[in-house]
């Protein structure tokens, strides 16, 4: 069983362990012709673990230091200035710390507020989007700082940037399940791309069941996470151990989130993780997730299901599971619980 977290435990209290290292090189310079081994590399990720490391995935240096440094700029500002872009109903905005609790946690009774600090981007969709002309959740336009000159071009640089990574790698994800390579391309036109631009404070002394960021697992298909500077990232496996990633230099960590897993039949798995707030330094963090579009329905992939294993879910939107998910973690999501509950 998971350990009950927070009493006092920091990083350095957990053990390191190495995940899977992905080269995307020849993949990447070949324009995705030259598969080799990648696609079984990520079935055997997926199918155990959950996350690996991806290497020379063609991310500059420079654009990883500019999104830390456009991170450390805004949450500079004062909490003032912060809270005027404060988070709405379209899941776009600033969320303060003691604002966020998982609590359909299926690995950990969430109890208390989880630390962080966050600034919330996603896929702008321009105003002739059907979807945004009839005022449909999750579609507006995002909230941007108007005091802080090229934050808002590294940000769409950054977001576009890992966005196009991860619509390259599509090929292998479809691979990995056994699917023709272009079996997901359809479902990422005008895809849905989330952006949490993360602050965590340091906190001397957790409480019981308290995090920077509470035991969960993401919701989309896809995730990219840049490594921070500042330890904290924990993840659970499957003998319900936590363990940290080891330092890479310019690695970027993938992980699944739910909706692969349940489009999947649970066949890739969308593994638990948490972050333990530093004692007395800040933390940065820059997680990207790469999803489906809103709208499409994606029943039960054809290569994970047979007579003696049928689908476990139901068919589903990204729209439909995305908004259940977030009624479900967001306090200012309450008065929506009940709109396509599940």
């Amino acid at each position: 069983m998971p350990d009950e977290l927070g009493n006092g435990v920091h990083p350095t209290d957990i053990e390191t362990r190495d995940l899977p290292i992905i080269d995307l090189g020849n993949y990447l310079n070949s324009a995705g012709q030259e598969v080799g081994s990648l696609a079984d590399e990520i079935r055997e990720a997926c199918e155990n673990v959950g996350f690996y490391f991806v290497v020379n995935h063609g991310i500059s240096d420079k654009l990883l230091d500019d999104i830390c440094v456009q991170s450390k700029r805004f949450h500079d500002q004062p909490f003032e200035t912060k809270a005027k872009l404060s988070i709405n109903q379209n899941q776009r905005g600033y969320i303060v710390p003691g604002a966020t609790q998982v609590r359909h946690s299926t690995y950990n009774n969430n109890t208390k507020f989880d630390t962080n600090a966050t600034m919330v981007f996603a896929t702008e969709y321009g105003p002739e989007n059907p979807h945004r002309k009839a005022g449909k959740r999750f579609y507006d336009e995002n909230q941007w700082p108007d005091n802080l000159p090229g934050f808002r071009e590294v940000v769409n640089d950054y977001m576009n940037s890992l966005t196009n990574l991860g619509k390259a790698m599509l090929p292998l994800w479809a691979l990995a399940l056994d699917l023709e390579r272009d079996h997901f391309l359809q479902y990422f036109e005008n895809n849905y791309t989330y952006f949490r631009m993360a602050h965590y404070p340091p906190v001397p002394e957790l409480d019981k069941n308290e995090y920077g960021l509470g035991p969960h697992a993401d919701t989309g298909f896809m995730t990219f996470l840049p490594q921070a500077e500042v330890d904290g990232l924990e993840i659970l496996d499957v003998d319900g151990n936590w363990f940290r990633p080891p330092k890479m230099d310019n690695a970027i960590l993938v992980n699944t989130g739910q909706f692969l897993e349940r489009w999947s039949n649970k066949r890739f798995r969308a593994t638990p993780h948490r972050v333990i707030p530093p004692k007395d330094v800040d933390r940065y963090s820059f997680a990207l997730f790469v999803n489906t579009a809103f709208e499409p329905k994606c029943e039960c992939l054809p290569t994970c299901t047979n007579s003696d294993n049928p689908p476990k879910y139901k068919a589903e939107s990204y729209y439909e599971f995305y908004t259940w998910y977030m009624n479900n973690t967001y306090p200012h999501y309450e008065e929506f619980h009940g709109e396509n509950a599940k």
